[in-house]
């Protein structure tokens, strides 16, 4: 169903310039602590993580640095995996699922992956409870040489001077009922577009990448996440967010194009996690458990079925 225009800030059929900007900027609000909340956390993983700053945001830069968890035993023999929560900061489980598997579970694999974790890519999305940063750019829309998301930005550049070769990434997010009541009229009053309204998935389900679907480890994952919480069905016409079903719980994004965050770089095994939080199914405690199955059995699948030669 389409819906036509019916947002605060900005004219109909009118692109947002720099005023409309500031407006929708200036009504942004913290309604959470980066600090209190992550980072905090984050210090307390040093048992095996060295945790690595890789630059702050300019908005604040004693507010929101940028912090990555990257294991000791960091070896070049090893495979290396690629953890990201928060692209989008109001994704709550996203952030605290992957400092849960960080907490948890990475104890189990360490002796034969290397971690790099970054549990909140958008500090200021997570304080003030945004899919957008500052100005107004969605940093997962943003992966892409000189992005002019310095969330994206920044990580990029991380990857690269760290210079491994990702062998899997996890980029966790979640899909919520803010989607349709805000994010997408607030984009299609930024970008002078009408937005097809589809249903919220009620449910867990996953985004792989077109270009490298590995539809046998996304299957792994629904499998052993279906154990910990429901997964969305398809809706009527077969589908979940507006796109065909590839299998059960699982739709592909091109990632690469899109500038999603899974598509940067060449790792072979990629997904992007969609939690509903919405859910009256749900609680906070089981959606981060979520989180972290999809890396347990992602990287059960991975060492189980692929050798350094593939």
């Amino acid at each position: 169903m389409q819906k036509e225009q019916d947002y605060p800030i900005g004219k109909p059929g009118i692109k947002w310039g720099p005023e409309e900007i500031a407006q929708w900027h200036e009504k942004q609000v913290v309604k959470r602590s980066y600090q209190q909340e992550v980072v905090s956390k984050v210090n307390t993983l040093t048992d095996h993580f060295t945790i690595k700053q890789y630059g702050a945001l300019s908005y604040d830069e004693q507010a929101y640095p940028l912090l990555a968890l990257v294991s000791h035993t960091f070896n070049a023999n090893k495979p290396t995996v690629l953890v990201t929560g928060g692209v989008h900061g109001y994704e709550t489980s996203g952030v605290h699922g992957a400092l849960l598997f960080a907490e948890k579970y990475a104890d189990n694999f360490h002796e034969q992956v290397n971690f790099i974790i970054i549990p909140c890519v958008s500090p200021w999305g997570y304080e003030t409870i945004n899919r957008w940063n500052p100005l107004a750019i969605d940093p997962n829309r943003s992966f892409y040489p000189q992005s002019p998301a310095q969330e994206s930005a920044k990580l990029m550049a991380f990857i690269e001077e760290m210079g491994v070769e990702l062998l899997a990434h996890f980029d966790l997010h979640e899909t919520t009922d803010t989607d349709n009541s805000e994010f997408r009229p607030a984009l299609a009053a930024r970008d002078a577009t009408v937005h097809d309204n589809w249903n919220i998935p009620d449910g867990f389900y996953l985004v792989a990448n077109t270009a490298k679907p590995q539809t046998a480890f996304q299957k792994a994952i629904i499998d052993a996440v279906a154990k910990i919480t429901h997964i969305a069905p398809a809706d009527d016409e077969n589908r979940l967010i507006g796109e065909t079903i590839e299998q059960f719980g699982v739709i592909n994004y091109d990632a690469r194009p899109l500038g999603l965050c899974m598509g940067f770089s060449d790792a072979k095994f990629v997904t992007t996690t969609e939690v509903y939080p919405d859910s009256p199914k749900v609680d906070t405690d089981n959606c981060n458990l979520a989180q972290a199955t999809v890396i347990n059995a992602g990287l059960a699948y991975i060492l189980a079925n692929n050798s350094h030669n593939d």
